[in-house]
């Protein structure tokens, strides 16, 4: 198998496959920027866990809660490997097993698909939230529980082949790298199903969801309610938010995916080692940026969510107080009229008692 796929789908065995002799000024760069990404990704996205277990009980049972503890613990989880990459990078080796490949290389591919399997239920969850409200809210916490546990189960079944079939071998310079076991076909064919599960299908589900959001929007702007929203209001920055999350996955993966498949359909680019193994150098760092930037737009979308949350509860409040002040007025009207002698007949069982002992 070729070098350059441990080099790109296995982040962990690029500076090793591909380095000879001491560590380049590149490996050296790549370790530090992926340190300083490293910091800044596992605060981040530490901080959104905390920033949502103090969003209290009701906020933690919402359906959008959930999914973006989902996306941080995922990005937790991507993050984890970046140790091993810098260790990796700078010894210009691999030193950490037959395990170690195995594990490292899958963790890719896991947190990859929980994350875009976790924004396709998000844009799902925000799409029957517009068109079918009522649902949406009654929808039980235990659905969304086995939801979440179906994305991780999914994504688990499509990297185990990954998990089985990678071995730690010796390339020709005697430097240990993480290798498929599988022909060069078998590989191309396993990547397509991953790039089609990871990119192709979770796009076209979310590019039909949010159509069918702006062809709906677009209708209310037709045909607007009596009481008019806000120019932004809480649940369209939602909305704008979700995508932003889901656009800010695509740019940091798609680059990955095509350093990955154009090789394996294209054959060869011709280019010198030192180019490609900055080019894997590039595209790697912009995988795990999407884990950077990701907690700054998961805190503007919590916080949005509980604006959205507080308002839609404020609405319900609305509504039901001006119910019960309507039963109000009904029942002092009520007792009004019988003080005056006057009897009505009823279906409501306080009426009724009341009239049968006026009459006694």
């Amino acid at each position: 198998m070729e070098r350059n796929w441990s080099a790109g789908l296995g982040n962990a065995s690029a500076a090793g496959g591909a380095g000879r002799g001491e560590a380049s000024a590149a490996a050296w760069a790549f370790g530090a920027v992926l340190s300083v990404m490293y910091v800044a990704g596992v605060t981040g996205n530490v901080y959104t866990l905390a920033l949502l277990w103090r969003s209290g009980r009701c906020a933690r049972g919402a359906p959008l809660s959930g999914s973006i503890a989902s996306l941080a613990l995922a990005d937790l989880l991507y993050l984890c490997s970046i140790p091993f990459i810098v260790g990796t990078s700078v010894a210009q080796d691999w030193y950490f097993g037959e395990l170690g490949c195995r594990v490292l290389l899958s963790l890719d591919l896991l947190t990859m698909h929980a994350s875009i399997f976790t924004l396709t239920v998000m844009c799902t969850e925000r799409y029957l939230a517009v068109t079918r409200p009522l649902a949406a809210r009654y929808r039980a916490r235990r659905f969304r529980k086995a939801t979440a546990g179906a994305v991780w189960g999914v994504s688990l079944l499509l990297t185990l082949p990954m998990m089985l079939m990678v071995t730690l071998s010796r390339g020709g310079d005697g430097k240990r790298i993480c290798a498929p076991t599988w022909s060069r076909d078998a590989y191309r064919l396993y990547l397509t199903v991953l790039f089609s599960t990871s990119i192709l299908a979770p796009g076209l589900i979310i590019g039909c969801l949010y159509a069918r959001l702006a062809t709906t929007y677009l209708e209310s702007q037709r045909n607007p309610p009596r009481k008019k929203e806000p120019k932004r209001s809480p649940r369209q920055k939602v909305l704008i938010l979700v995508f932003t999350i889901v656009l800010v996955f695509w740019a940091c993966f798609l680059p990955f995916w095509i350093w990955q498949l154009v090789p394996l359909y294209h054959g060869s680019l011709g280019l010198p080692p030192h180019t490609a193994k900055c080019i894997n150098y590039l595209v790697t760092c912009l995988t795990y940026s999407n884990s950077c930037i990701n907690p700054f737009l998961y805190t503007l979308l919590t916080r949005n969510y509980r604006e959205y949350l507080r308002n839609r509860h404020s609405n319900f409040y609305r509504f039901t107080s001006s119910f019960r002040k309507r039963g109000s007025n009904l029942h002092c009207s009520w007792r009004r009229s019988t003080s005056s002698g006057t009897h009505y007949e009823s279906g409501s069982e306080g009426l009724s008692m009341a009239t049968l002992r006026d009459s006694k």
